[in-house]
């Protein structure tokens, strides 16, 4: 029986300057991604990216959503949108520093 499920997608707090995986669409299932927060858990100005690769191909500049966007210290930034995903598409995440937290909300199709 087909379903939608809201949901936590995804979090994490990646290494610095390391490209990591934030959600990945599971199999036989689809999603809408709704908000992505990003926190600043330092008073250390940073910068942060996000992307979204098909089928979780290899990165490229075309899959970025946010590239190097500057987030002041002890601030959080958040975004509103409705992103569809198609199975096994996978959000990436990278922060300069070791200092940010993502948190992807939204819904599972199944």
């Amino acid at each position: 029986m087909a379903g939608t499920a809201p949901k936590v997608l995804g979090q994490s707090a990646p290494l610095a300057a390391t490209l990591t995986t934030l959600y990945t669409v599971p199999a036989a299932t689809s999603a809408v991604a709704s908000t992505i927060t990003v926190c600043n858990q330092s008073s250390t100005p940073t910068k942060f990216r996000v992307s979204v690769a098909p089928a979780g191909a290899g990165d490229t500049a075309s899959q970025y959503l946010y590239y190097d966007v500057a987030i002041a210290g002890n601030d959080t930034f958040a975004a509103t949108f409705g992103i569809s995903l198609a199975t096994t598409d996978v959000v990436r995440c990278y922060a300069t520093l070791a200092t940010l937290s993502f948190s992807l909300f939204g819904v599972e199709n199944s």
